[in-house]
Formats: C-alpha cells, structure tokens, sequence
C-alpha cells in the first residue's frame, strides 16, 4: 500500500512539471478600410504565448466569408468587397491555438472606415416650375436636395449651376449650400428668354482611405424653369412715322389711314382701344376704337387750315396692368391735305408779306429814256396750292412795257420792264395808263384785271467839273485847326444843279488831316496834331464835286507840309545794360537820332552825363556818345546792397531853338571775382553733447567770404580729421556769411562710458574755388539716461460674446532701450464700434502688467457692438531724462464673434385676414408673418412653421383642427416672410375664424410663436346671381359685370363658379348663373337679400340688366279685353292678399327684429370674451362688421364716402354704412386702422339723471359698454359707436 501511495506522488510531481498555458488574445478592435481590394493584407490578429509556443489561427463564425487568415502569421487579408454603409463593424470569430491548448472562437470587432464611394443622389428631381416674370429678385424659387450615404467630409454635398441655357441667364440663378435657387436678377418675359434650363450639381466632400488619391463623387439635375408673362408693358405703335393724305373737300366718313398699335407682353396680347387726344385743326377727323381707322370727321379747307394735320394717336390696352393701370401709349401722325383749284387770281398791294390788301389801281414812276424794270407794287396770289396764272397788258401803251414774270406758278410780285425807252420823254408825255390781266390757264374763268399808272419823271444828265485838273498847297506842320489852305470851286451846266453843287474829300482816311466846306468848295486843316512832318510831308487827295442828282466831278489836290523843330532826340535804347568785370575797362557808345529835317540845326546833337555819386567816374564823348571809366572798378568798394549795379542818366540835346533833349539811363554791372578767402568769426571753438541722442546738436562754426556774389562767397563746412565717423556738419547759410552747424551722425550713438568722450574736430570752410581756412573745435561728451519705451506690434484676438472667464484674452508688449527700466501699461482709451461708428465703452479693463481681460460688471453683446479698440501707453518709471513714455500708443483690436442668442422676433402688423372657404383650394395664400433675428450670419436664418390650428365659432367656442394650413418661408432683404397657404379645401359650412399659431426658429432652435386670426366667410354667404345672357357672353363680359356688381355694392366680388341656368335654380328663367360672395376687407359678407337692395339702386340695376341680370326690371303686360267679372274677381283677390301682406310684414319684422337682438346678445357676449394684440382700435366682435374710417377700396381706386346709404335695413332711422376695402389678389386683406372710435353714451333723454344703467340704441353699443366696464369699478356707462356701422349688419 505504501508503494503505490510513492508511485502516485510521482506522476502527480511528473504532471505538475509539465503543465501548458493557453494562447492570449491581446487586440480585439481593428479598422479596415472599406475600399480594401479583395486579397489585400489589412491586418494582423494581435495574439501571444506565455510559453512562446508556435500559434495557429483559424477563423470562425461570425463573418469569415468577408476574410482569409494566415494560419501561422495571422495576418487578415479581404476576399470579399466591404460596404460600410451596409455594415458599419464586422464581428469575426477567430480561433487561436499553441498545439497544446486551443481557445474557444473569440470575436473580434472590425470597424469598416469611410472611404467615399457613394454619389450624391438627388431627390424628387428634375425640378421643373413655371414662375411669373415679376417675380421678386432674391426669391427662393426652390429647393434642389441631393443625399450622399457617405459619412464625413464625403457626406457633405455642396450645390453649383453648372449651366444656364440660355448663356445670357447665367447671371439670374444662383444656388445656396442648402439647395436653395435663388433668383438674383429680373426677369423679363418680352427681352429676356421665355424659359432657362439650369444644369444644377450636387458634388460631395471627397475622400479616401486604402488609396492616396481624393474621390470626388457628383450627379447632375436638370430644372426647367418657365416664365410666365404679366401685363408690365406699354402698348407700342408699329408703321411709325404714320403720313397719311387727303383732299380737300373730301366727303364725310371717307378713310385716310390706319394705326396699329400691339401690347409688348406677348405672352398676354391685350386688345387695343384707339382715340385721338389732341390735333392742331380740332374736329377735323375721327379714329375708330377697336381698328384705328382714321376718316373724315367734318368738312376740309386747305387754304384755312393749312397743308397738314397733326394728330395725337392714343393706345390703350383694354385691360388694367400690374399696378392696375390701362397701359397707354400715344404717335403722332401727319396727315397732308391735297390742294384742290376752287380759288382763282387777285391783284393786292403789300406794305410787307404780312399786310397785303386786295387792290385794283396800281401806281408807278419811271425816269425819261429809263431803260429797265418798274415797280409798281402789284403781287399777284391764287390761294390754291398749285396753280399756273397768265398775265398780259392791254391799253394804247402797251407795248412800251412787257410784264415780267408772264407765267406765274405761285404767289409773285409784279414788274414792269420797259422796252422801248425813247418813248419814255416827259416833254411829250408826263404819263401811260394801262390795264393788267391775271388769268387762271386750267380754268379760264378765274381772272382778274387792275389798272397801273406809270408817271414819267424829268431826267439830269450833266456833271460838275474843275478849271484845273491838279492843284499844289502848301501848310506849316501843327497848323491850327480851321487853316484855309484854297478854296477850289467846280461849274455845272444844268440849271437845276445851280448854287447847289457841294464838296467833299477823298478818300476818307484824308479826312483825318484836311477837310472840304462842302457849300464854299474852301480845303482846310482838322487836325493840328496830326500833321507832323516828321512822319509824313507830302499828302494825297481828290476833291470831288457832286450835282443835285449825285452826278461827280473831280480834280486831285498835292498838299505839301513845312517843317518846324518839334522833335526831340531820340536815344535808340530805353536803358543802356553794360557788365564789366572788376578791374577791367569800360568803353559803351550811346547812339540817338533826330527827326527833325537833317539840313537844319534841328537836327544835331550834343550828349552830357547828368551828375550824381558816380558821375565823377566817368566820362563821355559829347560828339560821338562814347562813355568810359575813369579810374580802376572795386566791386568790394559798392555797398553789397546794389548788387554790383552802377546807374548812371546821359542826356541827348540838339541845337534847335529852343533845344529840346532826352535821356536814358545806362545801368553798369561790375561782375564779381573771386578775390577774397574765407574767414571764421572766432580762433577756435568748444562744444558738449549728450550721449546716446542720435542727431543731437553740438554746436555752431560760422564764417565769411567778402566776395559779394554767390558765386564766389558761398562756403562750404567739413570735418576733415578728429570726428572719427561720429559727427556731420551742415552748411547754412545766414545774413552775413555761412554757419556750420555740427551734430552727432544719425547713425551712430555715442557712449560715454566708450575711449572716446571727448574729440578734437578740424572744421575746414572752402569756396568754390577751393580757397579754405580751418579751425580747431573740441567736443566733449556727456553722461545721461534718456531712451523712450516703444510698443511692439499687438495681434488681433477675437472673444465671444457673452463671455464671462477671468483669464486673459490678449496682452501688451513694450520694450525699452535702457538696460534699467521698469514698464507700467495705462489704459488711454477704449471704444467699441457699434453700428458702424466708435463710441466709448467699458467692456474690457487692462492690468498695469499689459494683459486684458473682460470687464465683469459689463456683458459682451455682438448684437450691440462688433469690435473693440483698445489704446494703451507704456511708462518706464526709472527714465531720468525726457518723456517716461511711449511716443505712440499701443493698439489692440478686440474682434467680437456672433454666438446665436437671440431669437427670432414678429414684426407687429395691423392687418385682419379674411378666407373664403368655398374659393380657398390647396395652396392659396391667406395670411402672411414677418420676422426677424438680431443674430448675423447664418444664425439670422428664420424658418416659419404652423404648429397648430384652432377654430372659434360664432358661440365663442374653440376646438383644435387639422393642420389646414402650412407656411412657406421668403426673405426679403433683411426681413423674412412666411406666407400661410392653405394644405386643403376648408370646411364651407365653419363660421367663425381660425386661430392659426405660427413659430420663427432660427438654425440654433430658438424660436417664437405668433397667433393668427383669419376670418372665415362661410357658404351661407353664398349669391346666385341669374343672367338671361349665354354663359359665353356672361363669361366674355365677367370683367365689366364684376366692376358693375363692386360699384353696387362697395364690396370685392368673389366668382366661385358659372354655370348654365334652369327654371328650378331661378325665379325666372335663366341661362347662366353665377355663384358669387360679396366680402368686406373686415371680415364680413354680404347675404343675397343685402346684395339685391343694393343692386336695386337704379344707378346701378340699368347697367346690370343691360348686361342681363334676370331679376331686376318689371315683367311685360300683355294687354287684354277687359272682363268685369274677372276683374271683380281680382279685387276680391287682391284685397285677401294685401291683408295677408299686411299680417306677414308685421310677423316678420317682429321675428326678424327678435333675432338680431338674440344676435347682438351673442355678440355682446364674445365682445366680452375676445381679446386681440393684433388690433389696436378696440375689440373685435365676431360675426360683425368693423370697418376703417378710410373708405379707401384698393381695387376700385376710389375715394368714395364711408357714410354711404346702402339700405340694408328698412327699420334703422341711421343708415348702415360699409367699408369699401375689398380682397386683394394674394386671398387675404389688410386694413389700417387710422382712428381711434368716438366713445359716446346714450341714454334716454327723459332719463337723464337716473342713476340706473343707460339703455342704448344698438346692441352691439351695449355689449362694447358692457366690456368696457370690465376694466375699472368706477367707470361710466359708456357705449361705442361708430359712424360707419350698426348692428343691423349681423
């Protein structure tokens, strides 16, 4: 027992000694890529053994028919496509063996990457609408949405228009990073394209994975975008110039031309209305309306209207525009009037073109043996336009003239030409009478005749004539005016020329000198001055003799002047100019003349210098003009002030008695020469400076140079030994000499504290002709602590808004050039920009250490103010010398972001929205919001929303409905604008409002909600209305019925439907009917009762029935023989039917004034209930009216009384009034409310102190009282009334 109890313990030792550990798993999370080709190695099964035994790696479920693996590496390789988009983490069994221990499957997770290898997708495309051409500019006109599957970058789609067809539309269509195409021009359906294709793309963020090369994916959609026309455009005339023709005398209605006019939006073609606004002949001619024909109006006469007529054309389009306007536009036309021979010739006499008067006896005067034309004026005229006329003389004279023109094709003046002019002798014949005949050649009975008288007139044919045909005068120059040189007469035979022959000179420019008596023939002197030998001794003339009948005779006058010394000399110089350089000679001839006569002593002359403080220097010749100097010329001798110039005056004289002389200055100039060196003021100079200033001044050397031009005595300072690269000297220049000013090199410092602090300067002063002299100047240095501190540049930081942390969010930097310095920061100042402009603020402090940080009693608003600009100074607090700060200041620009923390906010509005449910289908627009966000950027972004709707009845009650309503979102500039559409058809049967509840989130989930009130008009306001005309005509004429039915009823008329007629659906027989409601922009509507008193009105019921409205008008009587007994009968009848009447009218007045108190009472109580932020004038009481003070009606155009009797309730002594605000064209309505109601109290007059409650008129007046009192104890009874309604109207 004992040995096998030993054996036992021995295996068990041999066991232990040989026991194996499991393989361990060490990495159980991997990532592959998606786009790993099959076979590819994506990695390796992470594994170990304690013992290092070989591993195995095999595979098992889940998964392992995605891979393969190494059975000894375990290395993991794809045999099949991965998708992560289908797959996102593969779970693989994997099963590890060491031979010896094998663990069980073990899963492993692979985590699939993105590697982009999915398109954008485009959703609900193409994208084709149809939009009118004044669409607004910057609307969103749709949405292109395109998804990618991708995750990443690769899943961010980004939107462009790669094409636009047409190329020219590029520029209308843009489209945002969310898809949005927005409309970036206008539109226009007649100049632009009708229709645009845009090529939208859809490209994702690209990406990649196994592969270094970026995917880009992308898809294309297609949009036909359709442009609808609207009436925008002015009708324009085509054919233009219009020139028509017509003859005078035409017959009435004949025609002359046609006009032709076309509307420019051709999508729409509106007919075309003609009229004839103005004309220069008024009356004349007329246009036809619908064709533009133009005819005779009345009778034409060209010779009192003229050859043309001008006509303004007008065309209209018969429909109203866009802005609701008929589109005109106006052409002229010229119509010629065709001249016609009605008119024959006349004789008339012109005092000029404009005063002529008809006229029979002519007069004319001819001189004996005149050979020419006479004039006698005679103008001959025919009115008409083209004529030919004839004329010809008759009498016993006759052919001594000739008439000149004979043929005449218009208006034309008359002569006579003489042709034989011997018969033409006053001693045998004083005058000729003779008779004119004008005769019309295309029609010989149009001719006139007048008489012309010629009176002949006695002739004078001799001329004056002189004895001598030359004639020699001699005169003194300078004779006195009036000197009688000859008088020199002519002789004329002609006895009528006797004692009356007269004298005169020429040419005329000899008048200015001499002159003739023109009776005595004497020539004598006109100008004493003038006559000057000198410059002329021997004149020209002819005097020339004239009869009484202008006859000349003439003979040639030599006039010879004798000379006298009135002439000075004259110098040929005004001022002599001479320069001569110092020490040298002078040597200058002054030349003169004199223009006295060269024979005599007049004309010699003797030159003298006049004396003065140079006179004694020089010298002239007094017969030759020679000027020299006398002794040697010293420029250093002038005063400096004459700049070297020496003036003399010499004088010119002659020996004429008395002598007459001249003089003229001669200006000599000594020219400098360089003749002097310069000289410093003072042996030797000592000067001391700062260290470490840049530029500083040390001190001042200054000399002079005698010479006196600039040329010579301008010096020039350099340091030339001892500076050692330290100083410069400047040269300036002072009254007398120069000045050397000396200053530390601006680029170099000097050290005190260096081998050199002190320097032993030679300053030299050179002229320009190097002539020098230098001096010895000693600079010492000297210690000082001056330098400023400087900023260096500050970066931008930018904060959120709204912060609120303690740390620093930017910080000043200084330095300063001294080795000991201690730096403080003050703040200078600080401003926000707000609104565009800087305004001081308090939003950030600085520490004296330069770092800045938010202020915590102030909060950083972006929506108040986008930047801030800090200004700080830097002060070194050790500076000894000089400014201990900065020289500028240090700036930080402080930029605040946009964080979303505002919400969107509705812009408050007045208006009240008014649907008709029976005309309300899917997508009509009944209401609209507008809001906007104080946030910028994308977070200004507003999104409209109906989030709930209500309905309250007429009994005050509310209950929740469907989502009968949706919002579509718009921007306008800054603003957005949710328009209220509605999802569905509307229940017709609802009466009340809906209580639409709309909300504005922006991108950040901030949202505010509005509520909506939209009035109801149910099908109990619905009106038949019963025509006898064709549906054809009714639906033809609808726009003029329509107007007819507003102008009747001053509401907006609805059309819900037209339909053909019967006996059963109308009290008389009709072929058409049209269902109508008749609504008011408050609300409410008008009933089929109220609208046929309102037709009624014979205004108004004549046009209806014209345009065949059944209902209204007496029906016909057909005549009869007459019956006794039927018409007993009938009285037996008709009195039974009157006492019936009778009985029925007071039952029914009694019932209906019950309900409309019953009414009233409802309304009281909804009054007392219904509260409204939208309204400001007072609550709103459903069910009745409540109008504007304006009676403005939008679609009328018209300012038409709001107090207007409509009749609309035969018991009321005050007449209902009602608004003429009508629906507009978007389905919904606005009104401004501009008054404030009149609070009146109505209390029975018998009743006046009673303290009990007031009874009032009108029910509604109680009810508004009665919600009155609710606001206060202590209120007086008060109701309200307003003029322009009762409540009769309920």
């Amino acid at each position: 027992m004992e040995g096998v109890t030993g054996i036992l313990l021995v295996l068990c030792l041999i066991g232990l000694s040989n026991a194996n550990t499991s393989p361990t798993i060490n990495k159980f999370l991997y990532n592959v890529c998606e786009d790993a080709p099959v076979g590819a190695f994506v990695f390796t099964v992470k594994a170990t053994d304690a013992e290092n035994d070989p591993l195995t790696y095999t595979l098992a479920d889940p998964n392992e028919g995605f891979f393969a693996l190494d059975f000894n590496t375990g290395g993991v390789s794809v045999i099949r496509a991965l998708n992560r988009e289908a797959d996102n983490v593969i779970e693989l069994g994997v099963v590890v063996s060491d031979g010896l221990n094998t663990l069980p499957p073990t899963k492993l997770n692979i985590i699939v990457d993105e590697a982009n290898d999915n398109r954008p997708i485009f959703q609900d495309a193409p994208y084709d609408i149809t939009i009118p051409e004044n669409t607004a500019v910057n609307t969103v006109i749709f949405r292109a949405l395109a998804t990618d599957a991708d995750t990443g970058n690769g899943g961010v789609v980004k939107y462009s228009i790669d094409e636009v067809t047409p190329n020219a539309g590029s520029s209308l269509f843009s489209i945002s990073t969310n898809g949005d195409v927005r409309l970036n021009g206008q539109l226009n359906f007649t100049a632009l394209s009708t229709f645009y294709r845009l090529k939208i793309n859809a490209t994702d963020g690209g990406g990649n994975c196994s592969y270094n090369t970026t995917n880009y994916f992308s898809s294309i959609a297609f949009s036909f975008i359709t442009i609808e026309d609207v009436p925008d455009l002015d009708p324009q005339f085509i054919g233009v110039p219009y020139l028509g023709s017509v003859e005078e005398n035409s017959g009435l209605g004949q025609s002359v031309l046609k006009v032709t006019a076309l509307d420019q939006d051709t999508g729409i073609n509106d007919d075309i209305v003609y009229s004839i606004e103005d004309s220069t002949s008024e009356g004349l001619f007329t246009i036809s309306s619908p064709g533009g024909v133009i005819s005779v109006l009345s009778h034409i006469d060209r010779e009192a209207i003229g050859d043309t007529v001008t006509l303004t054309v007008k065309a209209t389009e018969s429909k109203a525009n866009i802005h609701g306007v008929f589109a005109s536009t106006t052409a002229k036309v010229q119509i010629n009037i065709i001249d016609v021979n009605d008119n024959g010739p006349e004789f008339y006499k012109c005092g000029d073109e404009l005063n002529c008067e008809k006229e029979s006896q002519f007069t004319g005067e001819v001189v004996e043996h005149f050979l020419g034309a006479v004039s006698i004026n005679m103008t001959v005229k025919d009115q008409d336009k083209f004529t030919k006329t004839s004329l010809t003389l008759e009498g016993m004279d006759k052919n001594v003239f000739s008439v000149q023109p004979q043929v005449m094709l218009s208006d034309s003046i008359v002569l006579l030409q003489v042709k034989e002019p011997q018969k033409l002798d006053y001693e045998k014949k004083h005058e000729m009478i003779l008779q004119m005949i004008a005769r019309d050649e295309e029609d010989s009975t149009f001719q006139s005749t007048a008489t012309v008288t010629i009176k002949i007139i006695d002739a004078n044919d001799e001329s004056p004539k002189f004895q001598h045909a030359v004639y020699k005068l001699n005169v003194t120059e300078h004779s006195p005016v009036g000197t009688i040189l000859d008088t020199l007469t002519a002789d004329d035979p002609d006895t009528m020329d006797e004692g009356k022959i007269t004298y005169s000179l020429l040419p005329d420019s000899i008048r200015l000198y001499f002159d003739v008596e023109p009776r005595t023939g004497a020539v004598f002197v006109k100008n004493a001055t003038l006559l000057d030998r000198e410059v002329r001794s021997l004149y020209s003339a002819t005097l020339q003799a004239r009869d009484t009948d202008n006859k000349p005779g003439s003979t040639e006058l030599e006039i010879t002047l004798i000379d006298i010394n009135d002439k000075a000399p004259i110098i040929n110089r005004d001022t002599y100019r001479e320069f001569v350089k110092e020490g040298e000679s002078l040597k200058l001839k002054i030349e003169a003349t004199d223009a006295d006569d060269s024979d005599t002593e007049n004309s010699q002359i003797v030159f003298g210098i006049v004396p003065n403080q140079f006179s004694n220097n020089f010298t002239i010749n007094a017969d030759t003009g020679v000027l020299t100097n006398m002794g040697e010329l010293d420029r250093e001798a002038l005063d400096p002030k004459l700049n070297g110039m020496i003036e003399l005056n010499v004088t010119a004289t002659d020996k004429g008695t008395p002598p007459l002389s001249s003089m003229v200055t001669v200006i000599i100039t000594l020219e400098d020469i360089n003749d002097n060196t310069p000289q410093f003021k003072a042996p030797s100079y000592t000067f001391s400076v700062k260290e470490g200033e840049k530029g500083a001044f040390v001190g001042s050397v200054q000399a002079e140079d005698l010479d006196q031009t600039a040329e010579f005595d301008r010096i020039s300072f350099s340091i030339i030994e001892g500076s050692f690269g330290s100083f410069i000297i400047r040269t300036f220049e002072e009254e007398r000499g120069y000045i050397g000013n000396i200053t530390v090199d601006p680029d170099i410092e000097l050290d005190y504290e260096s081998i050199r602090n002190q320097f032993q300067l030679q300053v030299e002063a050179t002229d320009l002709d190097q002539k020098k002299s230098v001096v010895m100047v000693k600079v010492d240095v000297l210690d000082v602590n001056d330098e400023r501190p400087e900023f260096t540049p500050t970066d931008s930081v930018t904060v959120k808004e709204n912060s609120n942390f303690s740390a620093a969010v930017g910080s000043f930097t200084a330095q300063d050039k001294d080795g000991n310095h201690s730096l403080v920061y003050e703040l200078e100042s600080i401003k926000c920009r707000c609104n565009g402009s800087l305004t001081p603020c308090s939003w950030f402090i600085l520490d004296p250490t330069g770092e800045v940080r938010l202020n915590p009693k102030h909060t950083v608003d972006y929506e108040q103010c986008d930047q801030v600009l800090m200004e700080a100074q830097v002060v070194d607090e050790y500076t000894e010398k000089g400014e201990n700060n900065s020289v500028t200041t240090g700036q930080m620009v402080i930029n605040i972001e946009d964080v979303n923390d505002n919400a969107p906010e509705f812009i408050s509005s007045d208006s009240v929205f008014v649907v008709v449910s029976e005309s309300a289908s899917k997508d009509t627009s009944v209401a609209g919001v507008t809001a906007t966000d104080r946030d910028s950027g994308i977070n200004r972004q507003i999104v409209f929303k109906v989030t709930r709707v209500q309905f309250r009845d007429t009994n005050n009650q509310t209950r929740n409905m469907s989502m009968l309503f949706e919002a579509v979102t718009t921007q306008q500039k800054d603003l957005y604008v949710g328009i209220i559409q509605t999802s569905e058809a509307l229940d017709t049967t609802l009466k009340g409002k809906y209580l639409v509840t709309v909300s504005a989130t922006d991108p950040g989930d901030l949202s505010t909600s509005t509520v909506l009130e939209i009035f109801a008009v149910d099908a109990s306001y619905k009106v038949e209305l019963a025509f006898t005309k064709s549906e054809a005509f009714v639906k033809e004429n609808l726009n003029e019925i329509t107007r007819a039915l507003m102008a009747a009823t001053k509401a907006a008329v609805q059309i819900s439907s037209i339909r053909a007629g019967s006996a059963e659906t109308s009290r008389v027989s009709a072929n058409t009917i049209i269902v109508a409601y008749f609504v008011y922009s408050n609300g409410t509507a008008l009933t089929s009762t109220e609208v046929e008193k309102m037709i009624s009105n014979p205004q108004h019921s004549l046009v209806l029935i014209e345009l065949g409205l059944a209902d209204i008008g007496k029906a016909a009587v057909i005549e009869t023989e007459p019956n006794t007994l039927m018409y007993a009968l009938y009285g037996v009848v008709a009195g039974l039917i009157i006492a019936m009447s009778i009985l029925t009218t007071s039952l029914m007045c009694t019932r209906r004034n019950f309900k409309r108190k019953l009414k009233a009472s409802k309304a009281m109580n909804s009054a007392a209930m219904v509260t409204s932020d939208n309204q400001k004038s007072g609550p709103v009481v459903p069910g009745t009216n409540k109008y504007t003070m304006e009676g403005a009606n939008p679609v009328l155009n018209l300012n038409i009384d709001t107090t207007v009797n409509l009749d609309m309730d035969e018991e009321s002594s005050d007449v209902d009034k009602v608004s003429l605000n009508s629906l507009d064209s978007s389905g919904y309505m606005t009104i401004q409310e501009k008054g404030l109601m009149n609070m009146i109290q109505e209390e029975e007059e018998e009743e006046e102190n009673d303290s009990r409650p007031p009874e009032y008129i009108e029910p509604l007046g109680a009810a508004l009282a009665q919600r009155g009192q609710k606001k206060g104890a202590n209120n007086s009874h008060m109701g309200v009334s307003n003029p322009a309604f009762s409540t009769t109207d309920l």
